[in-house]
């Protein structure tokens, strides 16, 4: 069986959907973060392989830049959220109104 392109845009698809899954039915800050990493990853994964398909190094570099900007949003992420945990001692985003004035 060759793997072909479709593949790796269905695989990148379901791992989108999860994500966006977690994102929109989760309520702990923790996995919603972890969640849009996952739809980061599924991003990088589609851009990786038509870029491989497509015999150009333009996704592969993009790739680069997408995976600097998710490792400054963990920084600031998780400085964030543990900011918050020890403010209200839960990570549940129901219980969170600091951002209302």
């Amino acid at each position: 069986m060759v793997i072909t392109l479709n593949h790796f845009l269905i695989l990148s698809a379901i791992l989108f959907c999860i994500g966006v899954a977690g994102v929109l039915t989760r309520k702990n800050a923790i996995i919603i973060f972890m969640s849009i990493e996952l739809m980061l990853n599924a991003v990088n994964i589609a851009m990786v392989a038509v870029s491989h398909y497509t015999n150009t190094l333009h996704g592969q570099i993009f790739v680069f830049f997408i995976m600097t900007v998710a490792a400054a949003e963990v920084a600031i992420g998780l400085a964030i959220i543990v900011t918050i945990f020890r403010n209200r001692e839960s990570v549940n985003i129901d219980n969170l109104n600091i951002l209302k004035w």
